[in-house]
């Protein structure tokens, strides 16, 4: 290559190092299969990721996406749904009071759990294949399922470090949220749950009914349901016939 090729090349590459870098999880590109993603939506949440970090945009228009995904809205719309449907993104809402501006943006913590958990596999299958030769196979998932303490002196997630009722509390909190959000729950999702019984005391009952407050409102994720026990609490909501209560009062305006 010559020096004007060279030349011409250079600035080709400093150009779009100055339109910035996207930042993408590797175990995106690694693990989408395995996640029943397509090529074109594993390409759009990318896009989605990319539209934050560089052009600092958090909810692209059909539109936009089309121009750099070159497939039809339609086609975009539909992918955006069944990501949405399946849990991998959700969309939170919040107000710009000082300029009152309503505003969306796409939130990423159903995929990055997903991720999440396949990591954690992977590291826990290394983790088994580097024990010595002695070590008693099937030690961790019996842990898993009784409830006791794993080899290393912690518990697993299902046992964590809670006896009795408030333990089994837990446990089927936990497994109720998996259900309703199909999917394994991240570590930092089990930790806000643990937080929710141990350091709020919330009851149970008013941890399932914000669960239910966020699936019929379309917005299914931790934040949107912490944000109703906390409004709750202020308003000295105990159980579910406080939450009727609020509920109708909240929709008459408070009359």
């Amino acid at each position: 290559m010559d020096g004007k090729g060279w030349n011409t090349w250079g600035e080709g590459v400093s150009f779009g190092l100055q339109n910035g870098m996207a930042v993408i999880p590797y175990a995106l590109l690694k693990y989408y299969r395995k996640l029943d993603l397509t090529g074109s939506e594993a390409m759009l949440l990318i896009h989605l990721l990319s539209f934050r970090q560089v052009e600092g945009i958090d909810f692209p228009s059909l539109e936009e996406l089309q121009t750099v995904t070159g497939r039809s809205t339609a086609a975009i719309a539909g992918e955006l749904q069944k990501l949405m449907k399946e849990g991998f993104i959700s969309i939170d809402e919040d107000n710009d009071e000082l300029r009152d501006i309503h505003y969306e943006r796409y939130n990423f913590s159903g995929l990055y759990g997903r991720l999440g958990a396949f990591l954690a596999e992977a590291a826990q299958s290394v983790s088994d294949r580097s024990k010595p030769a002695g070590s008693v196979p099937g030690i961790r998932a019996s842990a898993r399922r009784t409830g006791s303490p794993e080899p290393d002196g912690g518990y697993s997630r299902a046992s964590a470090p809670a006896a009795g009722r408030d333990g089994e509390e837990k446990r089927s909190l936990f497994t109720i949220f998996e259900k309703e959000f199909g999917r394994p729950l991240s570590p930092m999702e089990c930790e806000t749950i643990s937080g929710w019984v141990d350091q709020d005391k919330y009851p149970e009952e008013l941890i399932l009914l914000a669960l239910k407050e966020s699936v019929f409102a379309g917005k299914v994720h931790f934040r949107y349901i912490d944000r109703i026990l906390l409004e709750w609490a202020r308003n000295r909501v105990k159980d579910a016939q406080d939450v009727k209560a609020y509920t109708q009062k909240f929709r008459s305006g408070g009359r």
